[in-house]
């Protein structure tokens, strides 16, 4: 089966309303659907509020210059690939040579030959397409590298990227910021007795439990192991506890059946807040209440433990 070419957007831009006419009358008979601009400023407009993937110019026009015109269309591009096509009667390579560096893929010199037009938009057709894929599997890849594979959530990386941003904004305008370190109790003997498959299930379904627990203002990440890292903002305390609490009993409730057997898990938690006044630094937030979890697991598992604030001292 043949696969239908989509139509491709093209800014053509000529202060000559005949220039603009042939070319459009020369793409038209191929999949373009084209705008077209009489001036540099009218391109850069249409260029904002379309972002077409291939531009033709000419040179010269009446406000600036298609070498000018290329400049800033890379400017606006916000780092994606658009192909440029300069339309010029200037020959001399200097000019050219100029026109190139500053950002046109490709020219063609006036009058230009309709097929030898259509070949050059159809090669910067093929490269956009290419531009973009590699685009699209450089975003697959950058996802890949902040996602854990086997729960879908959050990998450590990128709630320390995130949090990073969260926690310098909470001292900036004053609102609490809370991680909260969990853990899932005994899980190796899950792993010993009925093999790493079950206790790749166990850690998937308490994911779904960390991720439809959590406020889309919150993020939650699997940090590790049978870990679990949870951010939390704009709540007090109480707020917390309410909210780990949830977890916890959510947690205790699963049923798993591995070899006939039923199973059920608790989980341990550590909270540790940012102290009015302390300097930023989520990695010592992270030690916090890193250790209000071994104390929570000290103390007999299934339970939530707080981190006594940190106590700055006046100097």
């Amino acid at each position: 089966m043949t696969l239908e070419k989509q139509t491709c957007q093209i800014l053509v831009v000529d202060d000559s309303p005949v220039a603009r006419k042939l070319v459009e009358q020369t793409l038209s008979t191929e999949d373009y659907s084209v705008l077209l601009a009489k001036t540099g400023q009218e391109a850069i407009d249409l260029f904002a509020k379309h972002h077409p993937p291939l531009v033709i110019t000419d040179w010269l026009m009446p406000d600036f210059s298609g070498v000018e015109l290329c400049e800033r269309i890379r400017d606006a591009s916000g780092g994606r690939h658009t192909h440029i096509i300069l339309l010029t009667g200037i020959s001399e390579k200097a000019e050219v040579v100029k026109a190139l560096r500053a950002g046109a893929d490709d020219y063609l010199t006036k009058p230009f030959h309709p097929e030898e037009l259509l070949a050059r938009a159809e090669v910067g057709r093929r490269t956009v397409d290419l531009h973009r894929e590699i685009e699209a599997k450089n975003l697959l890849l950058e996802q890949l590298a902040l996602t854990d594979s086997l729960t879908g959530l959050p990998n450590r990386r990128a709630i320390e990227d995130w949090a990073a941003r969260q926690c310098s904004g909470a001292i900036r305008h004053g609102y609490r910021f809370w991680v909260v370190m969990s853990d899932l109790d005994h899980f190796k003997s899950v792993n010993d007795t009925y093999g790493h498959g079950a206790g790749d299930e166990v850690l998937r379904k308490s994911a779904d439990v960390f991720r439809t627990s959590t406020r889309l203002c919150d993020m939650c990440a699997r940090s590790g192991g049978e870990e679990f890292l949870t951010v939390l903002t704009h709540v007090e305390r109480e707020g917390v506890l309410i909210a780990v609490e949830r977890i916890r009993k959510a947690i205790a409730a699963q049923k798993f059946e591995f070899g006939g057997r039923e199973l059920k898990l608790t989980a341990s938690f550590g909270v540790a807040c940012l102290s009015d006044g302390e300097a930023l630094d989520f990695g010592k937030l992270v030690e916090r209440a890193d250790q209000a979890l071994y104390t929570a697991k000290r103390l007999g598992r299934n339970r939530i433990e707080f981190a006594e604030p940190k106590v700055l001292q006046v100097t």
